[in-house]
């Protein structure tokens, strides 16, 4: 059998045993919820289209829980009400799927080009190790539409925005139309100074939201000043699952959880974010910014499910990104792997849950909050990186990730187009709504690509 072969089977084989290892974890480890989400939309959208009632008023029976989501989302999911319960669970999950892989595929394909990983090898294992993370497990068997929005923002940021695309901003917006938190990567815009991204972005939320309130008044009128304010249709929020710093504060006193006390560490955690961030997109490192404020989010909303911790996901993948990206043996590398390892190892342990019924004391103040501590880890300590530019052709040592002001080197994914290179030095922002373009090497071909 010739070498190629001989390497393909056997990444086969890894590929099975590890297959087959995630479903027996899963088989153990996985919480069934039965779709429970899913059933709340499906419920009331079928409520308001065939039973004559007001979508907000639905409560799914023996619960408290009903349709949050802005009258947009209502539009987006209405054909679901004319699908049979079994055929809503298999759009769900087989969009939660397809959505994840592109989006891992995104970030890690640039990092398997580099190191010379077989790519379809290399996709294949990050999506079994996808499946065993907690909160995606808890996205697919909530039925949630999690992993769906983080794409629509992700094809803006990792997708558009760096190549100048006139649209990028759109899928930000949609976003934010369906479900209001995904409106902090607005924010993020404006921090960074993507003016023209930022009101493109506003434009789509506004649009969407019209439309909606066009095709449903009542319904809009309902949310916007009724349905979006009452909190009590959320949850407790010192439940052991809300894994944000809202989540911290109430658990320290569930009865009278401290607001002066929350809203300190939201406007502490938004300045460090707000300084990373720009700093990211100052180095071109656009993925980056997408992590460090997909952790920030997390943190600094008042309700933070587990299952809304697939926005750690591009943090996770760029920290290992990292890792590989230093020398072969250094402690740079250890550590950074060795994070990634604990934190994802921690993600898919479902530890938080042993605190579920008592969270009092040193140990249940640590470990019920375990999942909030690797958010803040990854929004101060993730790696911000640019790359130098190319050498002249001929003899002589190669292109290599070079920091700069403090930033540490990037790792060979995709950067932005758009913006000029000086000879010998690193990208410079020259133009607000574009980030400068970062130089990819790939060892894989051998070629230099610009942008």
């Amino acid at each position: 059998m010739a070498q190629g072969a001989r390497r393909t089977f056997g990444q086969v084989v890894v590929v099975v045993v590890l297959a087959a290892a995630t479903a027996a974890f899963l088989s153990v480890a996985a919480v069934r919820h039965g779709f429970f989400d899913l059933k709340v939309y499906y419920g009331a959208l079928t409520w308001w289209t065939h039973d004559g009632g007001e979508i907000y008023d639905f409560l799914k029976p023996g619960t408290q829980y009903g349709f949050t989501y802005p009258p947009f989302a209502a539009l987006v999911m209405l054909p679901m009400a004319y699908l049979p319960w079994s055929a809503a669970i298999t759009v769900s999950v087989v969009a939660t799927v397809v959505v994840s892989a592109v989006l891992i595929w995104w970030l890690l394909d640039p990092v398997a080009r580099r190191v010379g990983w077989t790519r379809w090898f290399a996709l294949a294992v990050a999506l079994c190790l996808a499946a065993a993370y907690e909160p995606m497990r808890e996205t697919v068997n909530f039925g949630q539409v999690n992993m769906l929005l983080l794409f629509l923002v992700a094809v803006d940021l990792l997708r558009l925005l760096p190549a100048g695309n006139r649209w990028a901003g759109v899928g930000i917006g949609l976003a934010t139309a369906i479900k209001l938190t995904p409106g902090v990567f607005i924010v993020y815009m404006l921090v960074t100074g993507r003016w023209r991204a930022a009101v493109t972005a506003l434009g789509a939320t506004a649009g969407a939201s019209l439309l909606a309130a066009a095709l449903f008044p009542d319904a809009s009128r309902e949310f916007w000043t009724a349905a979006l304010w009452n909190t009590d249709r959320v949850g407790e929020l010192a439940f052991v699952s809300n894994q944000s710093l809202r989540g911290v504060v109430a658990r320290l006193h569930p009865e009278h959880p401290s607001t002066l006390a929350w809203l300190a560490l939201v406007l502490v955690t938004l300045v460090v974010w707000g300084w990373r961030s720009r700093a990211a997109v100052a180095a071109g490192d656009e993925a980056t910014g997408l992590a460090l404020t997909g952790a920030m989010m997390c943190l600094v909303s008042p309700v933070t499910w587990v299952h809304h911790l697939v926005w750690l996901i591009p943090a996770l993948i760029l920290l290992v990104d990292n890792g590989l990206a230093a020398p072969a043996g250094s402690r740079r590398r250890r550590v950074l792997l060795g994070a990634a390892i604990v934190g994802y190892g921690l993600l898919i342990s479902r530890i938080v849950w042993a605190w579920e019924k008592d969270f009092t004391g040193v140990g249940g103040f640590l470990g019920s909050n375990t999942y909030v501590w690797i958010s803040l880890a990854l929004l101060l300590g993730l790696p911000i990186r640019r790359w130098a530019t190319p050498q002249p052709a001929g003899p002589g040592p190669e292109p290599t990730p070079t920091g700069t002001d403090g930033v540490e080197p990037t790792a060979g994914r995709p950067a932005p187009v758009g913006s000029a290179v000086e000879p010998g030095g690193v990208a410079q922002l020259d133009q607000p709504d574009r980030v400068p373009p970062a130089v990819q090497r790939h060892p894989v071909d051998g070629l230099h690509a610009v942008g």
